[in-house]
């Protein structure tokens, strides 16, 4: 909305008193009483399209101190500093800088970097792989994360209500992500609730994994410790830690499949129950709250972290799995999937499409340097998956070593199982197990805590932003009501199939959906809302326009990358196999189905905008695409103008 100019009139007593009154309304004036004759105004300076002033200072009492009193005599010059206040209640911020940087670490380092990234590194070349992965970061996914932080700092907005004032005809992508949000809370925390199964039952006298006289043992269990000598490994052979994680905490032998999941693990069921439960308390009053909480969960993982590496790093063999981890296979470069693996992996890895980024950028200062804070988060977020991968292969080495076995023989699970049966081996294997088993599964749930809050902190933004008079002072019960939705829909993850469920919202609701809406985004950004606007408005936040390597990425890079990412999901499916389950076809459609039940929501609000809009075809079109400038029913922020008068 553009702020009209403050004209101030020499009127008689009578329209004097009125004026006041309306003055008082509509701002507050802060000067002294202007000259009873001959005043003239002149405009104030101009406005930019989210409401702030270009020129103005940010404080009444810099305006006061910006103009000087060049006399008391009528007919002098004075300054007119008027404070246009909005009646909404101002927008959250964050308490400090570091809660903000630390809880968009805390988002993009999650539970992939720990097991997607090693297992995805050493099978597409080792350290060859280094290559596409930075050229993927470089150009595609660094650009996107910034995008997303720029538009959610200027705009202050949740990733529904910012559409508006980008591309009004675009917001059924804001409803998608929510969509998308709320599937990925489905399948999600129950992942850190097999990691407080597991942590639970690191307190017992003897790790349970390490032993093969449990109930749930097979007679194919080998127990087969570094002190075991006289135990051979063979092909039938499986673990106490596999039949632990497969036979007892996921029970998945009691299902035959997706189409009969079995009755819910009452075990699993109450450590969800805790995990939600933690996950409301620590978001239920805004991101005040959840910034504090981030100050442990974001920095109490890279402790473990460095510990697990240095005591990884002592264990014989380790060396194997570090030459294995890094040995660069250039061939693989040559291979269309390297660069597919490379593109998915550092866009799912930095998370820009899902409305978290939008979201915390939107409790930033105006002036804030989200740039310089870009590069700091996704630098972070690439170096933590590096390190990661030594802590990983580490172990492996030292797993390959002791059963005598190749690297690539013990490696070959990716996903949660690498962490819950291969890993959690070889702590067990460990001087001092218990010690490293608690800080291990601490340290999973930790990661994930993070991605949960802020996965759920960009649809209640969201929300907020959209509906702020009916949800602004019911946040409280909101989010109870968001955290209460989304433990009833993972309750399908808890059951003896549930491990099946995930896999299936894993591969197909979340990856094709939201890279298709980033990719919307995009389009909608540089091309419709215009690149020049764009940078325009970085340059009134940061003071300096992104260069052109930036706008060149958004414009066609970016576009281009997504694309290609798209292109390989629709012509190489994924095949979906979990442990000796293979998901029939039946499966597929139905994950496709989940994947489009978001998307929907893009095409079925521009039919919705169109038909509901007055006016001919290509009037609706014209408003379709052109942007709202904020004003009061945008961002709540107090607006300073200034005027000079005779």
């Amino acid at each position: 909305m553009e702020m009209k100019q403050p004209m101030m009139m020499n009127q008689e007593d009578g329209g004097k008193q009125e004026k006041e009154q309306e003055s008082q309304e509509n701002g507050r004036l802060v000067a002294d009483s202007v000259a009873e004759k001959g005043q003239k105004s002149c405009s104030g300076p101009g406005q930019v399209s989210n409401g702030y002033p270009s020129t103005s200072p940010q404080s009444p009492r810099e305006g006061a101190g910006a103009g000087t009193d060049r006399g008391s005599t009528p007919g002098t010059f004075r300054t007119l500093v008027v404070q246009q206040t909005s009646l909404d209640p101002p927008r959250e911020t964050w308490s400090k800088k570091m809660d903000f940087l630390l809880s968009v670490i805390g988002y993009a380092v999650d539970l992939g970097n720990v097991w997607r990234f090693p297992y995805i590194c050493y099978q597409n070349g080792g350290g060859a792989f280094l290559l596409p992965y930075l050229l993927m970061a470089v150009f595609g996914g660094v650009p996107l994360f910034y995008m997303e932080l720029a538009l959610g700092q200027f705009h202050r907005s949740g990733c529904i209500s910012i559409w508006k004032h980008i591309c009004p005809i675009f917001k059924g992508i804001g409803f998608a992500i929510c969509i998308i949000a709320l599937y990925i809370a489905f399948y999600y925390n129950t992942i850190m609730a097999w990691a407080l199964y597991y942590l639970l039952s690191s307190f017992r006298p003897t790790l349970p994994w390490t032993t093969c006289n449990n109930r749930w043992n097979t007679p194919n269990c080998t127990r087969y410790l570094s002190t075991d000598l006289n135990v051979s490994w063979t092909e039938n052979s499986i673990s106490p830690a596999e039949e632990f994680y497969i036979r007892q905490v996921l029970q998945v032998h009691l299902s035959p499949g997706l189409h009969q999941l079995g009755w819910v693990s009452w075990q699993l069921a109450l450590c969800l129950l805790f995990i939600f439960t933690v996950v409301y308390f620590s978001i239920w009053k805004g991101v005040k709250t959840s910034g504090k909480v981030v100050w442990v969960t974001a920095t109490f993982p890279y402790l473990v972290l460095v510990i697990l590496l240095i005591r990884g790093a002592t264990l014989p063999g380790a060396w194997r799995g570090v030459i294995f981890y890094l040995k660069p296979d250039w061939n693989k470069l040559l291979t269309t999937s390297v660069w597919l693996d490379a593109a998915a992996q550092i866009f799912f890895s930095l998370g820009p499409g899902f409305g978290v980024l939008l979201a915390f950028a939107s409790y930033n200062p105006f002036h804030n340097n989200c740039y310089k804070d870009a590069l700091i988060t996704s630098s972070v977020n690439c170096l933590t998956s590096f390190l990661s991968g030594f802590v990983i292969f580490t172990v492996l080495g030292y797993m390959a070593e002791m059963r005598h076995q190749g690297v690539e023989t013990v490696a070959k699970d990716a996903g949660p199982s690498l962490l819950f049966i291969i890993y959690a081996e070889a702590i067990a294997n460990m001087p001092a197990a218990t010690f490293f088993a608690i800080i291990f599964f601490l340290m999973i749930i930790m990661l994930g805590l993070d991605s949960t809050f802020a996965g759920l902190e960009g649809v209640i933004t969201a929300m907020l932003d959209e509906f702020p008079h009916l949800l602004a002072k019911r946040r409280e019960w909101f989010v109870l009501g968001l955290v209460c939705v989304c433990y009833l829909g993972a309750l399908s993850t808890l059951t003896y199939g549930g491990a099946f469920v995930v896999k299936l919202f894993e591969e197909y609701a979340t990856g094709p959906a939201v890279i298709t809406v980033v990719f919307l985004e995009v389009i909608a950004v540089s091309w419709f809302y215009g690149t020049t606007r764009f940078c325009n408005d970085v340059q009134l936040m940061l003071g300096f326009s992104p260069g052109i390597f930036w706008r060149v990425c958004w414009i066609a890079i970016c576009p281009c990358f997504l694309l290609f990412i798209i292109g390989s999901f629709l012509a190489f499916p994924p095949e979906v196999k979990l442990f000796d389950y293979k998901y029939p076809f039946w499966t597929t459609v139905l994950g496709y189905c989940i994947g489009v039940s978001s998307f929907i929501c893009v095409p079925s609000y521009m039919v919705y905008y169109l038909v509901t809009t007055k006016g001919t075809f290509k009037q609706r079109l014209l408003k379709s695409i052109t942007p709202v400038a904020s004003g009061s029913s945008g961002p709540q922020r107090d607006t300073i103008v200034i005027t000079n008068a005779v």
